[in-house]
């Protein structure tokens, strides 16, 4: 096993008293920020999550880029947010050139109290998708949402079955109401302490329709929040900031009309159909892709070829449906879910 240039190796198991003089921060709490040493120290108890809800660890599969390690980040009462220290400190290791020491809860020194930790190695917060945000309970057993960060292994890790989060038995679906507006209003605070080199624009136009378009639904009566869809067999979570529970539509937003954007919205509601018709609906489910303007023909009636439909942002700042493709309207749900 590579050693660390700290001393500590992956798969070492230590106290707190023998990790902070070697890597900085001190105290009990979940998340360290080490200013004098350039770190910052998260610690994860799968224990301690369980009774909040939620499972901090590995997905069980990989991704195009490698594994993935999710961690729930601070705050045991109401919304996380990133006014937190230990959450801004993980959000903003790279613009503050710190890096990120995951330690796993194990047990505890014979004959005491004293805990001890795993140290699985150094990461980097996922430049593509850095957080999402989940319901779970707080400490008094009430509704909210949490940051799960997803972060990455820079180099040597220790990935134990044990610290692996179990794969869905079935396929479930989950409606949280405040969710998909606090993700995208936690990624427009990442955006603003970003430079603007690195800010992408395309999804930061994303989230703008996001928040324009649900604005009007609920001004209608509609109740909107997020989807989160649990896949058969798999530990990760489809995630649609917009999704109409009065009508059973999932909505995915472009930040374009462009044919990368549209085919990329097209796979993901391809996707999460495929586990959505596994489940009982009180009326058909409809899969909609929301975009700033009107795409190219070809590109609409790729859409209907799918079952997928269309709302565009029309000329004069309103929200239309299309429905002029050549491909006749009814298909678009001519493979959903049968009501319940």
């Amino acid at each position: 096993m590579t050693t660390a240039p700290s001393g500590i190796r992956p798969g070492d198991i230590l106290t707190r008293a023998q990790i902070h003089p070697v890597l900085g921060g001190s105290g009990f709490s979940g998340i360290c920020p080490a200013i004098e040493k350039k770190n910052v120290l998260i610690f994860s108890d799968s224990k301690a999550g369980r009774r909040y809800g939620y499972h901090d660890g590995w997905l069980a599969e990989d991704d195009d880029l490698g594994p993935i390690f999710t961690y729930t980040g601070a705050g045991k009462q109401g919304d996380q947010t990133f006014e937190n220290n230990g959450n801004r400190a993980i959000l903003e290791h790279r613009h503050k050139q710190r890096k990120l020491h995951v330690f796993v809860a194990v047990g505890k020194v014979p004959g005491s109290n004293t805990r001890t930790h795993r140290y699985i190695g150094e990461f980097s917060l996922d430049t593509r998708k850095p957080f999402e945000v989940h319901e779970a309970k707080d400490e008094f057993d009430e509704d909210r949402n949490v940051i799960v960060f997803r972060l990455r292994p820079t180099g040597p890790h220790i990935r134990a079955e044990a610290d692996t989060i179990p794969r869905a038995v079935g396929s479930e679906a989950r409606f949280a109401r405040a969710a998909g507006r606090l993700t995208r209003a936690l990624r427009r605070q990442r955006r603003q302490r970003q430079q603007e080199s690195e800010i992408d624009q395309t999804i930061a136009a994303r989230d703008d329709l996001a928040d324009t378009f649900e604005e009007r639904e609920a001004a209608e009566g509609q109740t909107i929040g997020q989807l989160e869809v649990a896949m058969r067999n798999s530990s990760s979570r489809l995630m649609f900031d917009i999704y109409n529970q009065t009508t059973n539509t999932v909505y995915e937003p472009t930040g374009s009309a462009a044919s990368e954007s549209i085919t990329h919205a097209l796979a993901q509601l391809l996707h999460a159909r495929r586990y959505l018709r596994e489940l009982a609906h009180d009326q058909p489910l409809h899969l909609m892709v929301l975009a700033p303007e009107l795409p190219r023909e070809d590109l609409r009636d790729l859409l209907a070829e799918h079952g997928i439909g269309l709302v565009y942002r029309n000329e004069i700042g309103g929200f239309s449906e299309f429905e002029g493709s050549s491909i006749p309207r009814g298909i678009r749900c001519a493979d959903c879910p049968v009501p319940a």
